[in-house]
This record gives structure tokens, C-alpha cells and sequence, in this order.
């Protein structure tokens, strides 16, 4: 896809192109009203944890006096990462079996309490009906869509509706059950359209480059599963869950509820004959990137999946000042993607007291691929080589399955593409954007799919 149009994502994703749209009263009032609701939610959290301050996150803008920092001399503020296999009673982790019945539950646990939130034992059921379907030709290809909706049971509160947006897209002629790559979509507001810039070379869609491999396609659409906002923790499956309550300091925060529902998806991909379901694949970028590192780490059923500069919250390493820190995840405008106790790590706690680190979450992948991709220009928020370390940390829980994730190696080149073990790494040089890593990831996948 097109470098504009990914740049113009990344701006409307945070919102700070809401400037330049001409909006009306009634959006301008829902927007003040959803930052109210908002600021709300944060500080009861706050309250919840006995938080009075907080320290202040990086900003993008160079001349501002907390400007983030892309000075690799002074990212690394504290070094020690917590020991991916010595169990918190002190015993080195030598073999697979002690890895799954030991280290893994104890970092479960952990990711559970202090970073993404428990999800409840008695989440409900969820119906998926078809809402459409057509036919159409991609590339040419002839293929069926079905635009479907997962129907959650609100019978714990009938006065909370969450119905999950698929889009499943599958090759007609197969004789076979095919693979299927899912993307989590994002969507614009009503009435925005990316803007359309001249001189830009075409690259195939992503959907069309799965198509001509025989595959099929999804996209769900996170925001219908849990909003991706502080106001709406008390809709959405998280609030159905607490019957439009506020959540407690270890309950789940959007990155597990948009997990979960990817999980639902997979729950109902399994029963249709025409899609192989031990081949699914997800693919996330930005926010939603997190997302899928968390659905990967958290469901083994997911056969492989692309992590696209996913940053702080993600696969970065926490304890890095590079680009995005904590600090900004904690503040009000992205809290709600964690639990409430990982606030405390953005103040009085330090990054250095979080007791677990992002390759740990890589780690809880193993031994399933992950491809792990960024930007270079115009991404380096995201800390590229945060993310590439947080592969290489991981890479020894691979190694008790007897066989590789990534060879220890200096941080690559930009273009350099590492395919070889289970944890493939690509920096492309295009900005914030997956577009130029879906060939290689869709590379990567085949090898494994075989």
C-alpha cells in the first residue's frame, strides 16, 4: 500500500489530524464527551491504586522539553532484564517439560497481574451468523465474501450488546481447506478518506497477494469486540463482563479483550470445512500489532502470526528510552489497553521493577513462528531495535523445543530480512507502515505452512 496513506493512519490513529477534519457539533460533542468519560475512568483507576502522580510520557514533537529520545547512547536505562529461564523460586529452566509446567505459568501469571489484565473465567458464549455474502473476483481469482457478526451472550446484562465484525474472504475453486491470514482493520470515522498522492509506485494488497497463493482472508474489527478508548471499559465485552462497572486494578484491558475476541474467531473457523484451521495466521500493526502478540502468546492454536511495529505495550523492550515510553501507555490516552497495575510502572514504580519483559511475551509463543517487522523513517517511535532485542531474548525458550528462534546477531541493516529460525525479523525503510514486510511475511508463513 501506499506510504501516504499508512502516515495519514498513524496520524488518524492518534488523533492528531482531527484538526484538519471539519466536523460537526454533534461530533465535536461526542468526542469532548468520550475525553470526559475518559479522564474519569483513568482516575479512578488512580484512586483504585492510591496514585497521586504520575510522570510524563515522550512526545513527538523534537523541540518539546520531554521529547522522545532516538539517542541509542542514552536508551538503555536499565539493562537488566528479568531472567527468561530461572523460575521465581530460583531454578534454571533446562528442558521443555519444565519450561510449560513451571516458567510458563509463572510468566502467565505475571503478564496476567501487572501487564494485560486477567480475562474471566466465565466469558460467554459467542454466535457467529452471516450477515451477507457475494461473490467477487480478486486479481483472478474467483472468491466468495461473507461479511458475518459474533453475537455475544449479554444475558449476565441484556443492556450490553458486543457483536464481533468479521470479513472472511475465501477462493471459490478450492478443493481443499485453505489457510486464511486475518488482519486486524482498522476503520475510519464516517466520511474520512485517506488522501491520494501522485508518483507513488502501486504495490499488490495484501489480500491480493494471499488470494494468488490459494489462500484465504479476514479482517476483524477490534473496536467491535472493545473500544479503543478509557469511556468505553465500561461497554464493550470488558464492561458486559463487569455489568457496566469500572474494571479493578488486574482486570483485562482492550489488548486481551481484542484477543479474546480473535480467539472467538478461531473458535468458529474450526467448525467450516472449507478453511484449515491449524493454518491461521494473524497479522496486527501499530496498536493492533500488541494485540496480536498478545493473541499469539495466549492461544496456541494460532499457527503463526506478523507483529507489525507494535512498540511499547508490544514486543518493545520496556526498559529502553527509545521513542514510546511507559510513561505514555500509562498516561489517559492509552491506559486502557492494560491492566490498571501497570499504571504504577509509569509512577512511583520504575520501568525496572516490572517483573516481567517483552521477550518474555515472544518467549510464551514458542515454538510457533513469529515474524516481528517495523519501519525505519517516520517509525522509529515504535524503537525498532527495542523490538529486534526482545527477539533475540526470546530466542532461548525456542531452543528448549530443539530448535532455533534467531541467531544472536548485531541489529541488521534496514532491508535485511532474517527468515531462518522461527522468529523472522525485517526493518524496511518506507515509515510507519507494514506494507513493504507482507511479502516476506507471507514467505515466511508458506515455509511454515509446509
Amino acid at each position: 500500500m501506499k506510504k501516504t496513506l499508512f502516515i495519514f493512519t498513524l496520524l488518524l490513529i492518534y488523533l492528531t489530524s482531527w484538526a484538519q477534519i471539519k466536523r460537526s457539533p454533534e461530533q465535536d460533542s461526542l468526542i469532548a464527551q468520550t475525553n470526559r468519560k475518559t479522564k474519569g475512568d483513568h482516575e479512578n483507576m488512580l484512586a483504585q491504586l492510591g496514585i497521586t502522580n504520575l510522570r510524563t510520557g515522550a512526545s513527538g514533537t523534537a523541540t518539546a522539553p520531554n521529547a522522545a529520545n532516538y539517542d541509542e547512547s542514552k536508551a538503555i536505562i536499565f539493562p537488566n532484564l528479568p531472567a527468561l529461564l530461572i523460575t521465581n523460586g530460583g531454578q534454571k529452566v533446562t528442558t521443555k517439560k519444565m519450561w510449560e509446567k513451571v516458567r510458563r505459568p509463572e510468566l502467565f501469571e505475571e503478564f496476567d497481574r501487572e501487564i494485560y489484565g486477567r480475562v474471566p473465567s466465565n466469558t460467554p458464549k459467542v454466535q457467529w451468523v452471516v450477515v451477507s455474502s457475494k461473490d467477487d473476483k480478486i486479481g483472478n481469482t474467483e472468491v466468495k465474501v461473507q461479511k458475518l457478526q459474533g453475537i455475544v451472550d449479554n444475558s449476565i446484562d441484556p443492556s450490553i450488546e458486543v457483536k464481533i465484525d468479521l470479513t472472511l474472504t475465501l477462493p471459490k475453486e478450492s478443493k481443499k481447506p485453505v489457510p486464511v491470514i486475518v488482519e486486524l482493520s482498522f476503520v475510519f470515522p464516517p466520511g474520512m478518506r485517506p488522501p491520494v498522492s501522485a508518483n507513488v509506485p502501486l504495490e499488490p494488497k495484501w489480500q491480493e497477494q494471499v488470494i494468488t497463493r490459494g489462500w484465504g482472508f479476514a479482517t476483524i474489527i477490534p473496536t467491535s469486540i472493545q473500544a479503543d478508548n478509557g469511556a468505553g471499559l465500561t461497554k464493550g465485552i470488558i464492561g458486559l463482563m463487569n455489568q457496566g462497572q469500572n474494571r479493578k486494578p488486574d482486570d483485562w484491558g482492550s489488548l486481551r479483550a481484542w484477543a479474546w475476541g480473535t480467539s472467538r474467531m478461531l473458535d468458529f473457523f474450526s467448525t467450516q470445512k472449507q478453511i484449515d484451521a491449524k493454518r491461521i495466521a494473524l497479522m496486527g500493526h501499530s496498536r493492533y500489532g500488541k494485540a496480536v502478540a498478545v493473541a499469539m502468546a495466549y492461544d496456541p492454536r494460532f499457527a503463526t502470526a506478523f507483529v507489525s511495529s507494535s512498540g511499547e505495550g508490544g514486543l518493545k523492550i520496556h526498559r529502553r528510552n527509545y521513542g514510546e515510553k511507559v510513561e505514555n501507555v500509562t498516561g489517559s490516552g492509552e491506559y486502557h489497553w492494560m491492566a490498571g497495575n501497570f499504571i504504577k510502572y509509569g509512577g512511583p514504580l520504575q520501568w525496572g521493577d516490572l517483573p516481567v519483559d517483552a521477550h518474555e511475551l515472544l518467549a510464551l509463543c514458542a515454538p510457533r513462528p513469529v515474524f516481528v517487522g517495523s519501519g525505519s523513517a517516520g517509525d522509529l517511535w515504535v524503537d525498532p531495535k527495542g523490538m529486534f532485542e526482545a527477539c533475540i531474548e526470546a530466542d532461548p525458550a525456542y531452543r528448549l523445543y530443539g530448535t532455533t528462534g534467531i541467531e544472536r546477531v548485531e541489529f541488521p541493516p534496514i532491508g535485511t530480512v532474517i527468515l531462518t529460525g522461527q522468529i523472522a525479523w525485517r526493518q524496511h525503510e518506507k515509515g510507519h507502515t507494514p506494507g513493504p514486510n507482507w511479502p516476506f511475511f507471507l514467505d515466511f508463513a508458506a515455509k511454515h505452512f509446509k
